[in-house]
């Protein structure tokens, strides 16, 4: 096989990332925006030594996985990878992949639970981070790439993100503000981030700028302001003037109303201001959640929720706990958490800024038990120190991990597996409809209970 040779191929299976996989001159052949049962054309475009890479030219036989694509822009952006596919399958795929990694990465024979889909497929999510373009369009960036494809209509974003799009478009051009080069590390607009409080209708509009001011701000507010009216809660700017592909910076500046909109999550209404990690699908999340406390059992156990964001987790639970214990690295974010509790007049929850394994540390050195801990971490997982923490310092009954990327998951759970704990019970969590990514929930207890 050589690059630029036509074949035909069967697609028997699909990667964690959304492409299919066929199989010819014993390589396996990866071709994005296939699906099980295709029959395809496809052109090779890059041959390894095990593997090689493939466009699908025509599809020969469709399979009866296939639905009708209803975004434009599918094929360029990096975000949707299941567009071409029903949803029930997608959720089908999404499950397999768990159990696969969990099976060959953790260890564990134990089949999921069945998966909870989304409610909404399309416009389930309430926040929107948009690379600006030159001359002031947004979008979103190719796949694998800094290649800003234009989309302000994204399929997944609520519709009135499209009406702040287009409002940001036209004045960024009318006023022929400077966009950000990442090369030179010149010029002012990086970013539009947009926050929606689905269950108050508030909403949060703050532009990433490379300085500390925003100029013609003014016209800005006014259009959105016409646009949105009272929805409009917050106009801020974030200053990231670092040369780094990180999104946002430390410090925001309010330019209109307040720092933060609310929203409602479980019954617990939360304040989030732009740095609060808070779930993009609120729908999805308050099932995850829910699944959540149904492996946490907190009545009447004292929970430690470490990487606690603004305290959404733990609030959910605190009406059963006898006592909640947060953790986050984010100071904006644990002013939120403590301003949630206050306003829900919830009495048993305590929140700490620090990292969570020097804090849970020093709650242990402080003499802190705890029944359960809910963990909650980014993408890499947790630290062998944390683990070790967990297991052998604190040695609570349960451990809930809530993960959103299956192969650390799986990493951690053998880990804790070699202190003790077993895997009893996971199960994915659709947060993300039409991407490659998946939420799941796991249930851990010691092997030999005190």
């Amino acid at each position: 096989m050589r690059k630029n040779d036509q074949i035909e191929l069967d697609i028997v299976d699909v990667t964690t990332e959304g492409s299919g996989v066929g199989r010819a001159d014993g390589l396996a052949v990866f071709v994005p925006m296939t699906a099980v049962g295709d029959r395809v054309r496809v052109k090779i475009l890059k041959v390894k030594k095990s593997y090689a890479y493939g466009k699908a030219e025509e599809i020969l036989v469709s399979s009866s996985d296939r639905t009708e694509n209803t975004c434009p822009v599918f094929c360029r952006c990096g975000g949707c990878v299941y567009r071409h596919i029903r949803y029930e399958a997608e959720c089908a795929l999404k499950e397999k992949q768990v159990y696969e990694v969990m099976k060959r990465i953790g260890g564990v024979n134990l089949a999921p639970r069945p998966i909870l889909p989304s409610e909404r497929v399309d416009r389930s999510r309430n926040k929107a981070q948009y690379p600006v373009a030159p001359g002031g369009a947004v979008g979103f960036y190719a796949f694998h790439s800094h290649r800003i494809i234009p989309c302000g209509d994204c399929m997944l974003q609520p519709a009135v993100f499209h009406e702040i799009t287009a409002v940001f478009m036209a004045w960024a051009a009318e006023y022929a503000v400077s966009v950000y080069d990442e090369q030179r590390h010149r010029g002012l607009l990086r970013h539009l981030y947009i926050r929606y409080g689905e269950q108050t209708g508030e909403i949060l509009v703050c532009v990433v700028v490379n300085g500390e001011t925003l100029p013609f701000a003014d016209s800005l507010i006014e259009r959105l302001r016409v646009t949105l009216g009272d929805a409009l809660q917050s106009v801020q700017i974030n200053i990231n003037r670092e040369q780094t592909n990180v999104i946002l910076g430390k410090e925001c500046k309010v330019l209109y109303g307040r720092s933060y909109i609310y929203d409602v999550l479980c019954g617990v209404r939360v304040r989030l201001s732009p740095l609060s990690f808070y779930q993009v699908n609120r729908m999805a999340a308050e099932r995850l959640y829910e699944k959540a406390k149904e492996y946490a059992a907190p009545a009447g156990k004292t929970v430690l929720d470490l990487y606690c964001g603004a305290g959404t987790i733990g609030l959910s639970m605190a009406g059963e706990a006898e006592k909640i214990i947060g953790v986050e690295i984010v100071p904006e974010a644990v002013e939120d958490a403590r301003f949630n509790a206050q306003q829900n007049q919830i009495q048993n929850a305590e929140f700490f800024c620090g990292d969570a394994a020097e804090a849970a540390q020093h709650l242990a050195e402080r003499g802190v038990q705890a029944d359960v801990i809910i963990v909650d971490p980014p993408r890499k997982g947790l630290t062998c120190a944390l683990i070790d923490t967990i297991a052998d310092v604190f040695s609570p009954e349960r451990v809930v991990y809530v993960s959103c990327d299956p192969a650390t998951l799986a990493r951690d759970v053998k880990w804790f597996s070699e202190k003790g704990y077993i895997l009893r019970e996971y199960t994915p969590v659709d947060l993300f409809p039409r991407t490659s990514h998946v939420e799941t929930v796991v249930l851990m207890s010691r092997h030999n209970p005190r």
